[in-house]
Parts: structure tokens; sequence; C-alpha cells
């Protein structure tokens, strides 16, 4: 990943416990690039919404993953579409990081596993008072603070390589 984004380009980012658990973050910050830190705490909330459009025409947008497939394909809930929009189309380049136990042997047990394991988790991380908080499992609800609204599936891309998946051997974000 170090060797992928260059000094004096810009970079985007999505939430991402994997990437603020390697310490990519702070890596980011302390780069010499134009760092498009969604998690200043001085940003409005307007001036976030201007920063997750811009990430649509940085040279490099990093993220994480809720789930990726054996066969390579990428899964993702989200809850306003900001991480996942610029996946699907913008910057040049996208750099995903997973841990290994996002790894999953299909599609079926990828949706599986993020709405069970990793939103209801996010949901509490993020401070939600959603149903999957207290039960620990996803119910389908419909609470206005759900944060599983965008469901994409990323099966290919036009642009050859311009999704790179960096899989780390450990156990990162849920």
């Amino acid at each position: 990943m170090l060797h992928l984004i260059k000094d004096g380009t810009s970079v985007g980012c999505g939430d991402s416990v994997t990437l603020e658990q390697m310490g990519v973050f702070e890596y980011l910050r302390e780069r010499e690039i134009i760092f498009l830190d969604k998690f200043n705490p001085s940003l409005s909330r307007e001036e976030k919404q201007k920063l997750y459009l811009k990430n649509f025409t940085v040279d490099t947008f990093i993220t994480g993953a809720n789930a990726i497939t054996l066969d390579g394909k990428i899964f993702n809930i989200d809850g306003n579409g900001s991480r996942v929009a610029p996946i699907l189309y913008g910057p040049k380049q996208v750099i995903i990081v997973v841990g290994r136990n996002k790894i999953t042997t299909d599609v079926d047990c990828a949706i599986k596993r993020v709405r069970q394991i990793a939103a209801p988790l996010d949901a509490k991380r993020l401070g939600k008072s959603t149903p999957c908080v207290s039960l620990n499992r996803c119910i389908d609800c419909n609470h206005k603070e759900r944060i599983c609204n965008d469901f994409v599936l990323i099966t290919g891309q036009f642009i050859k390589d311009r999704i790179k998946v960096i899989i780390v051997n450990q156990k990162l974000g849920y």
C-alpha cells in the first residue's frame, strides 16, 4: 500500500475499522499528500458532505470492505453511500484493505457475515439505537438510524487494476 500512494497526490478515505487498527489514517496525515481527512473533528456536517463529493476526484480512495469472496467479489453495506460510491466510480485508484476474517466462500456467506456480524458491531461503534445493537443480529429493520441502506456487490471492473485489494493475514475490523 505504501508504494501505491505517491507523494503530492490526493487521497480520500471511507470509514474503516481495519485501516484505523492498522494506523493508516495517522500515516496518511504524516505523508506529503493532500489527505481529505473526514475524521477531522472541526468539520461541520456541510464541510463533511463537500469532502464526500471531493472523494470522487481524488487520485486514490482508500477504504476497507465488509467481505471478499474466494472468487474475488467485493461486498459492502453502507449507510449513506459515501464509502461505496467512490469505490464504484471516480477516483483513479481504489485501495481496499481487508483482514483475513473478511474472506467468505461465496456471496450468500458474504451477505450473511455482513448483516449478522459486521453491521451490528458497526452500528454499536457508531452509537446507533437500532435493534441490531441490542439483539447483536440483524432483523432487517426500518429504524431511522439504520446503517444498512446500500448493498453493493462488485463483480468486476472496466478499468483494469483500478481497484486493488490488499488482504492482511490478520483478523482486522469486523
